[in-house]
């Protein structure tokens, strides 16, 4: 779960609208796998930043590293790769 927001006031409130929704649905949350007041970070394979949802750059790598496509198997990999990134590409 993200919890986002531009302003600490209304940060709080989503904070405890989560919260509450936690507790309606009886769920817990792992102290070890929490973090919070981060300014960017990984999530789902993307990077979280300030200004909004990024791609991973590590991912990028790969696809920028792959070797040159020569067989319809490999075009069909590169297909399927870059259907997780295209919203970043224009």
């Amino acid at each position: 779960m993200v919890v986002k927001s531009k302003e600490v006031d209304t940060h709080v409130e989503y904070f405890m609208e989560l919260f509450q929704a936690l507790d309606e649905y009886k769920l817990k949350l792992n102290p070890e796998k929490c973090v919070f007041v981060v300014k960017a970070g990984k999530f789902l394979g993307f990077m979280l930043t300030q200004i909004g949802i990024k791609m991973n750059p590590e991912k990028c790598m790969t696809i920028i590293n792959m070797r040159s496509l020569t067989y319809v198997k490999v075009v069909q990999q590169l297909i399927g790769r870059l259907a997780s990134l295209s919203r970043f590409i224009p």
